[in-house]
């Protein structure tokens, strides 16, 4: 069945992931996955034993669309596309994830300080017929930070819902030496890829 009209399903609670789709006009409803709960999550985003970090984020990218996409299904909604994604930093085969104290938000940035590292954001489109994913790698290199510089970050509400302790579209931008690869995929959806994907699942974008 074809999108009943120009519209998707967003399974994020990102504000970032709204704010790109806005930036290219690409116009969504919400669908909030739970993260806790008496039943527990909808979709864990736990690390399974011995994961790979490109594994770990196509799986849980994947496990969201096709949850959300089954509410669509059992709420009878309208048929949209429904588009969700998970966006990690790795170093070192390391998976970063989002720091849940100062002190582990520090040892994250301490980590980071003066390398290289990667980040890897997953995005999957579900939709009537349709089902497909892609994994976008950046490259990026942060200057050598002080630990005043450090700790002055991770005394602000910053680093504590993104993965790696950083945002690039934040403060932390002053850390970054150079990137390779898809700005909006470090911020956590590659813009690009997401319209590529949409396209195909048959959202009429010019």
């Amino acid at each position: 069945m074809k999108p009943v009209d120009k519209k998707i399903y967003l399974a994020s609670k990102s504000p970032r992931r709204r704010e790109l789709l806005r930036q290219v006009g690409i116009d969504f409803e919400l669908l909030l996955l739970r993260n806790d709960g008496p039943r527990g999550a909808d979709v864990t985003e736990e690390v399974l034993p011995g994961e790979a970090p490109l594994d770990y984020v196509a799986r849980v990218a994947k496990e969201k669309a096709v949850f959300a996409a089954d509410l669509v299904v059992r709420r009878r909604m309208a048929p949209r596309p429904v588009l969700s994604a998970d966006t990690t930093v790795t170093i070192d085969g390391a998976i970063l994830g989002k720091p849940a104290t100062p002190a582990e938000a520090i040892a994250m940035l301490q980590q980071l300080s003066g390398r290289t590292h990667q980040v890897l954001t997953a995005i999957a489109v579900e939709s009537a017929g349709f089902s497909a994913q892609i994994t976008q790698v950046s490259e990026v290199r942060f200057g050598t930070l002080s630990p005043a510089a450090i700790a002055a970050y991770c005394a602000t509400a910053e680093p504590y819902d993104k993965a790696g302790a950083y945002g690039i579209q934040g403060p932390a931008a002053a850390f970054i030496e150079h990137i390779a690869g898809s700005h909006s995929g470090i911020m956590g959806l590659p813009i690009y890829e997401t319209v590529q994907l949409l396209r195909q699942a048959g959202l009429p974008l010019p």
